[in-house]
């Protein structure tokens, strides 16, 4: 009896303090639970916030321009066109301009987070691919040789040079044992973007139609630019951006490092064939249809970053978003802010963009992805 005494004490005690600990462990995980609940509704409320934001400036976009026409006016154009000129200003002129702007810059804001989270790079953008610089080679091409001088007409050489490119990329980078890493797919496209651009300065240096056809186009501009052309284009951008925002996850999952993702399932190769058709689709459509515009795909999804964190689920939205706030902002900007005249998008996004670069470089957290 005295033996079995004292174990059951100590069986008592022992349940005692399993109780307590379970408890503990129970209110840690209610507290996180709680936390990750807050943090997706604080994040869901920012979504609905750059939403309304977007709207805001693409209602401002259609409203505001370098002529100016009564907002009652403007409004009647929208829901009541009589076919006058105040009308055609606001759809032949304004509407494609605020459309193309809204997606062309989703778009790139989303290459370019794509770009940033498949290499793992900070500074990566979509042009690293040659994306750019091919679309605009193919672009001096077919004025060139073809003559073409349309936007509607030579878009889809854009789109195609710009495929083509980013394909050239791949499969320089993928040569050797060691694949597709990001270093050599980041010196590939370095090195092909190199040629194009010299192919495209020789052209239009010899030739002077050329010069004239594209000398805004390759600023970056939306100017001149109507509905047909985003018809065009628009299942591509449509495509690309169902296709970014789906790999979120597989981003997260190779954010850990290849060999962490490999042992988890996660299949390398395949997401990084589909992230190269999406920014193909992405900055393929964007560029050939607005010119090679800078910036935007580097500094918003630092700023996307600094909002939400390194979570690809939610980072991929926010820059999709935030990047079409700043191209359809930097348009108006650049139609009300001259005395005459117009200035590109280009060109505003690139005032804009360098010294937020800047900033950021000079910031530690944008040292490592």
């Amino acid at each position: 009896m005295s033996l079995e005494r004292p174990s059951a004490v100590a069986g008592t005690e022992g349940a005692d303090q399993a109780a307590p600990d379970s408890v503990v462990a129970a209110h840690a995980l209610d507290r996180r639970t709680r936390a990750a609940a807050r943090t997706h509704l604080l994040r869901a409320g920012g979504l609905l916030a750059l939403l309304a934001a977007l709207l805001f400036c693409a209602v401002l976009s259609i409203a505001v321009g370098a002529k100016d026409i009564p907002l009652p006016v403007v409004w009647n154009a929208v829901w009541n066109p009589d076919g006058g000129y105040d009308t055609s200003v606001v759809w032949e002129l304004r509407m494609p301009r605020t459309v193309l702007g809204v997606f062309v810059g989703a778009a790139l804001g989303l290459a370019g987070a794509l770009m940033q989270g498949l290499t793992r790079n900070p500074i990566a953008e979509p042009g690293i691919l040659g994306v750019n610089s091919g679309a605009a080679a193919a672009v001096v091409v077919a004025i060139f040789v073809f003559g073409l001088t349309s936007p509607t007409a030579y878009v889809w050489f854009g789109f195609v040079g710009a495929a083509v490119a980013a394909v050239l990329v791949y499969a320089l980078g993928s040569r050797g044992r060691t694949g597709a890493t990001p270093v050599r797919l980041a010196l590939a496209g370095t090195a092909v973007a190199a040629v194009l651009q010299g192919l495209v300065y020789g052209i239009t240096v010899i030739d002077e139609f050329v010069f004239d056809q594209i000398r805004f186009w390759q600023v970056g501009s939306l100017v001149g630019r109507d509905l047909e052309l985003f018809l065009r284009i628009w299942p591509f951008l449509a495509v690309g951006i169902v296709l970014a925002l789906a790999l979120g996850p597989a981003l997260n999952t190779i954010a850990l490092g290849e060999d962490l993702a490999a042992a988890l399932g996660a299949h390398i190769n395949r997401t990084r064939t589909l992230v190269a058709l999406a920014i193909v689709l992405l900055c393929g459509g964007a560029t050939a249809a607005a010119g090679p515009i800078w910036f935007v795909g580097l500094i918003v999804p630092h700023v996307a970053r600094s909002m939400v964190g390194p979570d690809q689920r939610w980072m991929l939205p926010y820059s999709a978003l935030l990047a079409a706030i700043l191209l359809t902002g930097a348009d108006i900007v650049g139609r009300v802010l001259p005395a005459t005249g117009e200035l590109e998008v280009g060109i505003i996004t690139a005032l804009v963009g360098a010294p937020v670069f800047i900033m950021l470089v000079r910031r530690r957290r944008m040292a490592q992805l």
